[in-house]
């Protein structure tokens, strides 16, 4: 049965995610001015998201821009599987059709260690989160992506690789 993209959101996702802002400036890297407003939305959202994480007690990734226009950004993301913590780097550049297209979240570690990964470590997000960007544009930004792709696609992914042996801690 296909389900679609809203109906596989746990309550809790449902829940977490409707407390991050909304965005309203529809503007991508190419769009000037209106871009460093947009940037400005995207970080008001993202400081918003990792207050709700904190006070869950659920803190999971750090994630910055690497140069001042915010084109391109690097972190950290990380998960605990039975008591063991697996930490990956986390990047992602915004596209240029961004918010139209919404970003390519990259954890170059896990590079070919599943299917459900592009080659340079980009998460498959094309049947369950492109749905759900495409009718939330421009609403949704960076901290909705991390929040609706990336940490459902931990939750799923990394128990399955590291029970497989692919994925092994470092601790």
């Amino acid at each position: 049965k296909n389900l679609s993209a809203a109906a596989m959101l746990t309550d809790h996702t449902k829940t977490e995610v409707q407390k991050i802002p909304l965005l309203t400036v529809r503007a991508g890297p190419r769009d000037g001015d209106q871009w460093i407003e947009r940037l400005k939305e995207e970080l008001m959202a993202l400081i918003a998201y990792v207050k709700i994480n904190k006070e869950l007690d659920n803190d999971w990734f750090k994630i910055d821009p690497e140069d001042e226009l915010g084109h391109r950004w690097k972190g950290k993301c990380w998960i605990i599987h039975e008591m063991v913590k697996y930490e990956f780097d986390l990047q992602f550049e915004i596209p240029a059709t961004y918010p139209a297209a919404p970003i390519e979240l990259e954890l170059p570690q896990l590079d070919g260690k599943t299917a459900k990964m592009y080659r340079g470590g980009k998460i498959c997000l094309d049947i369950h989160f492109a749905p759900l960007w495409r009718g939330n544009v421009p609403k949704f930004g960076i901290a909705h992506a991390l929040s609706l792709a990336l940490r459902p696609w931990l939750l799923a992914e990394i128990p399955y690789l590291v029970e497989n042996g692919i994925v092994i801690s470092d601790k």
